[in-house]
């Protein structure tokens, strides 16, 4: 058989593929596992949105038809609503929103309608894998922004060379982020975003899936909040994570009508978009969200707070995070020289405990795992228990 294409040689293994064959083998050694390692809440999805969807899909069935590939009109029209409400942003739903079959997708599509081969992406490092690995597909270049404490897990901008920025063309960031939990301390960073991308004429996608998951008060803002944001960039959101549907596969991507219409085109080629009947149980996630999401967070927050204070008394160096689902935790020196991977696959050999090696999410992330809060509230206690029976006191 002949050689496949150079785009897909090019892709590192997938974090999650080694996660799940490690898993296979857990299971076929009738270990108890605990699987924290990917983002996939184990909770409901709320019975509204479920209601919605059992009577559309009864009693409506046109729309068991093909979809709209850019959305309904009155997904797009609830997405503008909600983006007001929420955010205070003002969207045309005709021309500055269109559905995504989940924010992954749609930022790999991005990469692909606005990238040529050889053009340069500003990728933080690390970061969810499809910010770099889309851009691979694409034929792009990555130029990666480290990340770390030391910066707060904030891209310095400043710190591009003057030949990379100019010739950049898309720069991808999210906040509330994945997988460090960082957030962004006020606007006044996207401002800073803002002016980078005129001054060199780079278009910004922010990744915004976690925006509603944010505890101790903290809100998290939108970057097409700042004047000047839809000049230059786009936001994608989810329903993944707020309103428990990762498996519904629905999101939307707005902001710049440029930006919006080429993914539109290159989409239309591809997919025939969300099906009908999962938008409108998306509209109902919408019209209730400031019920709903409430109900997710304090979950969450829950969870994190069990986890941290517990992993802090065995030695742990962990803050609790203001947003996401997410612990980035960093591995004690005993643990640190083994490697992320390697320190992921002991885990689940000895303890069944499933977490995501930072490496994953690129060299950046080397000496770090992310744990998803996503299991029974109970189960957390075993998890804490697997740690301190393995030795992970590092004092």
């Amino acid at each position: 058989m002949r050689e496949f294409s150079d785009r897909l040689t090019r892709l590192p293994p997938y974090l999650f593929t080694r996660i799940t064959q490690l898993k296979k083998e857990a299971f076929a050694k009738k270990l108890d596992v605990i699987d924290l390692g990917m983002g996939n809440p184990d909770q409901p999805t709320p019975s509204v949105v479920i209601d919605r969807l059992c009577d559309t899909v009864r009693n409506h069935p046109n729309t068991h038809r093909y979809p709209q590939a850019k959305g309904m009109p009155k997904f797009r029209k609830t997405v503008a609503t909600w983006m007001f409400k929420r955010f205070g942003v003002t969207l045309d739903p005709e021309s500055e929103v269109t559905t995504l079959i989940g924010s992954k997708e749609g930022i790999a599509h991005l990469a692909m309608a606005l990238l040529n081969p050889g053009d340069t992406v500003l990728v933080g490092d690390p970061a969810y894998p499809v910010h770099f690995n889309g851009v691979l597909l694409a034929g792009g270049t990555i130029y990666s922004l480290p990340l770390n404490a030391k910066n707060n897990y904030l891209p310095e901008l400043e710190k591009i060379p003057e030949d990379v920025a100019r010739r950049s063309k898309l720069l991808f960031l999210n906040y509330p982020n994945n997988p460090t939990a960082a957030i962004v301390p006020d606007k006044n960073v996207f401002k800073e975003w803002v002016s980078f991308a005129k001054k060199y004429d780079i278009i910004i996608c922010h990744d915004n899936a976690y925006s509603e998951i944010g505890f101790d008060g903290y809100v998290a803002p939108s970057f097409l909040e700042v004047e000047g944001a839809k000049e230059v960039g786009i936001e994608a959101h989810s329903f993944s994570k707020s309103y428990n549907m990762a498996g519904w596969r629905a999101g939307w991507m707005c902001g710049n009508p440029r930006v919006i219409a080429a993914v539109e085109k290159f989409k239309s080629f591809l997919d025939y978009g969300v099906s009908t009947f999962i938008q409108l149980s998306a509209v109902a996630a919408l019209e209730s969200s400031f019920e709903l999401v409430p109900k997710v967070v304090d979950v969450y927050q829950r969870r994190r707070d069990q986890m941290v204070d517990g992993l802090q008394k065995i030695g742990w160096p962990l803050e609790k995070p203001k947003a996401t689902m997410y612990l980035w935790i960093p591995l004690p020196e005993p643990w640190r020289k083994m490697g992320s991977m390697a320190f992921a696959e002991m885990l689940l050999r000895e303890t069944g405990i499933v977490v995501a090696p930072g490496v994953g999410f690129g060299p950046g992330g080397e000496g770090f795992i992310r744990m998803a809060l996503v299991t029974h509230d109970k189960r957390f206690h075993d998890v804490l228990l697997r740690f301190k029976k393995l030795g992970m006191n590092p004092l």
